[in-house]
């Protein structure tokens, strides 16, 4: 199809919204972006990870400037506190490589190629709906346009999601995540730390939880080997809100060997947010005019590390399908296809990884390399995650690569538990 003329609207200027944008214009589409917020979106500086051939494709493609500032790492390294003492246990070391960003570079980047579409700062969508003709209706405060078709990128709370599916609910973990980062003062006091840091991205397990560490680049001016100490850390939330910087520095010096308590418990945190673990996924990720894209299509427990990078495969999805489909419903038939399926897989993923690591926590003092490997393997049960690389390399013959998990598998020899750790 030539999409020179193709009108397309996208609910949202975030990280999905922008890669949609971009998606549309590649394509030849005339786009219009409503973003609600009228603040500054690069402001938030949280950590993401991507795979490093994902970034490649994205560059290549002229989605991301190569100048992009990333901190790639290629190794996981699991920690946990020696029994009876404070200091840390090394107990399993894997391949693991991962792109770490800065979420706000992400989109600033994104934002920066979506040259050529109009996008407006400040302008949330008051409601959406369909022309007798089947064309997409987008009303805001200033009035209401039609598109062929529109892009929901509008997040966990879409929506665009509820015109499509308007009973769908979150289904909640029980448990929740804090994510934050430290500034480099933080590391300056722990040269074992950081020095593990620069080659790996570190998993420390507690009881009831584990936390994840990588550093990303810091931007805003700073120079290329600036990082920032990014964190996700998976626990039960006290009967206290479970919002409260107290609450991480808490489990840090309760459970964190003392070098990393001293990091994360007396370190001040640059940025810091809680929110429940939940997740949902869209029946159908298309209905024409209307796709959704993100966390608009589903959110998954974090643990998967996927919130960015399933947005980014979803844009690159639907230009792919603009490019080749001889109409605008034939190419949403066409994403719709392909991501459906993709989004429910993760979704089931990110829950067993979450009983894993959470729910049913193992002693993470008895864990080796064996143990972590056998149990890496048991879970994905041929299923693919770019951050378990070396598992899937060595899964059993048959298994089905990108397959969705079956029935849980048996837990490895010394575990206490299905799953395999996953990534924030």
């Amino acid at each position: 199809m030539a999409a020179t003329g193709l009108r397309m609207g996208v609910v949202g200027g975030s990280v999905a919204g922008c890669a949609m944008a971009v998606a549309g214009v590649r394509a030849g589409a005339d786009v219009t972006v409503y973003e609600r917020s009228a603040g500054a979106l690069q402001d938030r500086g949280l950590g993401i990870v991507v795979p490093p051939a994902l970034h490649a494709r994205l560059v290549g493609s002229g989605y991301l400037d190569a100048a992009m500032p990333t901190a790639p790492v290629a190794t996981r390294v699991w920690l946990t506190r020696e029994p009876g003492g404070r200091s840390a246990r090394e107990f399993a070391r894997q391949p693991s490589p991962v792109t770490p960003c800065n979420w706000g570079l992400l989109w600033q980047a994104l934002r920066a190629a979506t040259t050529g579409a109009r996008y407006h700062r400040g302008r949330p969508v008051l409601s959406l709906g369909r022309t007798a003709a089947g064309r997409a209706v987008v009303r805001t405060a200033e009035g209401e346009e039609t598109y062929d078709v529109v892009a929901g990128a509008d997040g966990h709370r879409s929506l665009t999601r509820r015109l499509l599916a308007p009973s769908l609910r979150a289904s909640p973990a029980g448990y929740a995540v804090w994510r934050g980062t430290l500034p480099p003062s933080a590391l300056a006091e722990h040269p074992r730390p950081l020095e593990l840091l620069r080659e790996a991205w570190v998993t420390i397990g507690f009881p009831g939880g584990h936390g994840i560490f990588y550093l990303i680049p810091r931007g805003g001016g700073a120079g290329p080997g600036d990082r920032l100490l990014a964190y996700a850390i998976y626990a039960t939330p006290p009967g206290r809100s479970p919002g409260e910087v107290a609450h991480v520095r808490e489990i840090a010096e309760r459970y964190f060997p003392a070098e990393w308590a001293g990091i994360v418990a007396r370190g001040e945190h640059t940025a810091m947010t809680c929110h429940p673990v939940a997740d949902v996924h869209a029946p159908l990720t298309a209905d024409p005019p209307f796709l959704l894209a993100g966390d608009a299509a589903g959110v998954t427990r974090p643990h998967t590390a996927s919130g960015a990078v399933k947005a980014l495969q979803d844009a690159l999805c639907l230009e792919e399908a603009l490019r080749t489909s001889a109409s605008p419903a034939e190419a949403l038939r066409s994403y719709a296809r392909e991501r459906t399926p993709e989004v429910a897989r993760l979704v089931e993923l990110g829950r067993r990884l979450g009983r894993a690591q959470v729910e049913r926590a193992p002693d993470w003092t008895a864990m080796d390399q064996g143990a972590v490997e056998a149990w890496c393997r048991a879970t994905l049960a041929g299923a693919t995650s770019y951050l378990y690389a070396e598992a899937e390399a060595d899964a059993a013959p048959g298994a089905a690569p990108g397959a969705a998990p079956g029935a849980a598998p048996g837990a490895a020899p010394g575990t206490a538990s299905e799953g395999a750790p996953g990534a924030g």
